[in-house]
């Protein structure tokens, strides 16, 4: 009896031992979020986070830009109550950079800002009421800096990137103003519901005044996430691709980069015969004749456009550095130019010929649909190239145009979105993988 309890204490211990090793060898990560339009500064309002694996949501309120996750993921809270020092803006600074800073009470503030080797760069004391403040540091020469604030013996200390050097400038920290009303740090409720787990999916949308702005990413390490808000123009730093002896445009929506042309890589085929996985692309033209793939792009089949991989997000038949765009990417381009219906909306989830108000209006071109033209808003250029069935037979040329995804169900039906001259929404369905339909990719 004493050696079986002797031995149920040691396993309790040992098992004890091994939560206590879990939780101290937990580390926290640290996302960050800035946004710029083309190359300028964003302020943005909120950043809404969203579990797209697990479900649940959280949302930040400005100046609150960072969420930290512990990495059993859990989000890391803290005294809402406490002094906060709130990341920089913009982020990389420029000629100046503006630093918000709450503290709950009335008390002498100590602000010191040191370059990276820990020497003081500058200092100040001053005595601040309770509330939102809002300083204006001037950066040197120096490419980092760490601005730390102290009150009542409590510290915080943020990192500032610097990428216009000033060589003649030891720098300055400015007050500029105080609001008296305490600010919310986060929307707490949702918070203490919001999980994130290792290889979970993350959505994260950026708001700003009207516009929105979205990023899909698995966070594994501590990062800043930059939405772009500009749209409508060449991507940056890509205005073209060349691949397979056809120049690409690029085209910038939000922050997605997409080429503005139908991919038409390969080697046509007839229609009759099915796309074999021999190491050359193989495509389709429509109604077997080489001008149609010109104007429309050429037509393939699922397998051949994953080059006969089953990863969704893989490259596939696109160019390097571009990627088959999956699910969840067609649906935030959706929300990103729907005029009601958001990055997001649970509306985007749902299957139908027509979901949205004008998010296909807007991505059509304004030629080749007849009567159904688009506005092609944010230049996404949609053309109704039709599609190839799984028998062999081409239709629909000049009234639909559809595209596939790179995710797959069941491993014999995959995902596609279809855009039709009588419909001013967008269909989300899916096709056997034997049909042939449209391609776009969209940069890594």
């Amino acid at each position: 009896m004493y050696l079986k309890t002797m031995k149920k204490f040691f396993f309790i211990f040992i098992g004890l031992l091994l939560i206590n090793s879990v939780i101290g060898q937990r580390t926290a990560i640290e996302l960050t979020f800035t946004a710029v339009n083309n190359t300028t500064y964003v302020h943005m309002d909120s950043i809404k986070i969203m579990n797209r694996t697990q479900g649940g949501e959280t949302i930040l309120v400005f100046p609150d830009t960072v969420l930290s996750v512990l990495w059993v993921g859990i989000p890391e809270f803290k005294d809402l109550s406490g002094l906060k020092v709130y990341q920089n803006y913009p982020n990389p600074a420029g000629e100046q950079t503006t630093i918000n800073l709450y503290i709950p009470e009335q008390g002498q503030v100590n602000l010191m800002v040191t370059d990276v080797l820990g020497r003081t760069i500058l200092s100040r004391v001053m005595d601040l009421s309770s509330g939102l403040h809002t300083l204006l540091f001037t950066p040197g020469k120096e490419a980092g800096y760490f601005l730390t604030v102290i009150w009542k013996g409590y510290s915080q200390s943020i990192k500032i990137l610097h990428y216009s050097l000033n060589l003649h400038q030891q720098g300055s920290l400015e007050y500029i103003g105080h609001t008296p009303t305490p600010v919310e740090l986060k929307a707490l409720n949702d918070s203490r519901d919001f999980i994130i787990y290792p290889r979970d999916e993350m959505l994260y949308i950026g708001y700003a005044d009207t516009l929105q702005s979205g990023i899909l990413d698995v966070p594994e390490v501590s990062q800043t996430y930059t939405f772009q808000f500009a749209t409508n123009i060449p991507c940056l730093g890509t205005p073209t691709v060349e691949y397979d002896g056809e120049i690409y445009n690029t085209i910038q929506i939000f922050s997605q980069c997409w080429l503005k042309e139908n991919l038409n890589a390969g080697t046509r085929i007839s229609g009759t015969e099915e796309q074999q996985n021999n190491g050359i692309i193989e495509k389709y033209c429509y109604d077997n004749v080489e001008s149609n793939c010109d104007a429309y792009g050429g037509l393939y089949q699922w397998n051949e456009m994953m080059q006969f991989s089953t990863q969704q997000g893989t490259q596939g038949i696109c160019p390097p550095g571009w990627h088959l765009p999956t699910d969840e990417e067609w649906k935030m381009l959706e929300g990103a130019v729907d005029s009601q219906y958001g990055i997001g909306n649970q509306l985007w989830d749902n299957s139908g010929y027509s979901r949205g108000f004008d998010a296909g209006l807007n991505l059509k071109s304004t030629w080749y649909w007849g009567s159904g033209n688009g506005t092609d808003l944010f230049g996404f250029t949609g053309l109704p190239g039709g599609g190839r069935d799984s028998y062999g037979n081409f239709g629909t040329i000049g009234s639909i145009g559809a595209w596939w995804s790179s995710t797959v169900n069941f491993g014999i039906i995959a995902s596609y979105r279809s855009l039709h001259s009588a419909y001013s929404g967008v269909g989300r369905s899916d096709y056997t993988i034997q049909y042939g339909v449209s391609v776009r990719c969209v940069r890594d």
